[in-house]
């Protein structure tokens, strides 16, 4: 294992265990007073996730690989175990055991793919079997264009119905990640004589253009819920938390330009 081992692994756990604890937050939030019990759970995993992005922060990339390697055992496990309340919650939602909660079904769900997603991450770093460059390009977008299209979906069903401007901005933005998401699942659908240069170079730029926009609806809605300027029912941390996911998708197809082209990309992660 190489200093880049260390690099990606730090990177990824700062970044998903922030999100994971956010996570609990918000389901916490959305619980009804009488559900002490999943209330007490995601307050547990709200200092487990707070406890591993402290940890995290501390090791520094020179540390001994070895380390990395346990901790993303650790890691690995206290993900696994969010993935399962989350799950738990998803079912008692679609069982009708909680109602009048406040938690949308496609919440749960989104929320336990991207534990999923982490949790797979931490296994594919530590075992060293990460995709070929072809192959990750396509899964990634699909898993992340599918992310933005719930974000979209999210902001327009949490806005206040009379914000009909924003709503309308919010359901385009739904639409047009939908349209993305459908095209890279052809594509994948199309390997591995999908993966030429060309097709996936324009595939990434057509992806970053509208992430892009996308990432600055966001930032503006964040913005203008920071100042109490439109009327909504969305927390100002997940304004933050879906602009900050939209931010990290365009770091990774920075990444991927990179790898594939050799053209320039950010330095560092922009959430560090």
């Amino acid at each position: 294992m190489t200093n880049g081992f260390v690099v990606r692994s730090l990177e990824e756990v700062r970044f998903w265990s922030r999100i994971m604890k956010e996570h609990s937050l918000f389901l916490k939030l959305g619980f009804r007073s009488e559900d002490t019990q999943l209330i007490q759970e995601a307050n547990g995993f709200y200092a487990i996730f707070e406890n591993i992005e402290n940890k995290s922060h501390a090791y520094t990339f020179d540390v001994d690989p070895a380390v990395i390697k346990r901790f993303n055992e650790e890691v690995h496990q206290a993900v696994s175990h969010i993935w399962v309340f989350k799950r738990k919650v998803l079912g008692l939602i679609l069982t009708c055991k909680l109602p009048g909660a406040n938690n949308f079904p496609l919440l749960v769900d989104h929320v336990s793919r991207e534990a999923n997603y982490f949790r797979n991450r931490l296994a594919e770093l530590n075992t060293g079997r990460l995709e070929p460059l072809p192959d990750a390009i396509i899964d990634e977008n699909v898993f992340f264009l599918r992310i933005m299209a719930d974000h979209a979906k999210f902001i327009s069903h949490l806005l206040d119905p009379s914000e009909r401007k924003l709503i309308e901005q919010a359901n385009n933005f739904s639409q047009e990640f939908d349209q993305l998401l459908f095209q890279a699942r052809d594509l994948e659908s199309m390997r591995p004589q999908s993966q030429t240069l060309p097709l996936l170079d324009q595939f990434l730029d057509q992806n970053r253009v509208s992430v892009k926009s996308l990432r600055d609806f966001k930032k503006t809605a964040r913005e203008l819920i920071e100042a109490c300027r439109i009327k909504s029912i969305i927390h100002p941390l997940l304004a933050d938390h879906v602009f900050r996911e939209a931010e990290h998708f365009l770091f990774i197809i920075d990444m991927f330009e990179h790898s594939l082209t050799g053209k320039p990309v950010p330095k560092m992660h922009p959430m560090d």
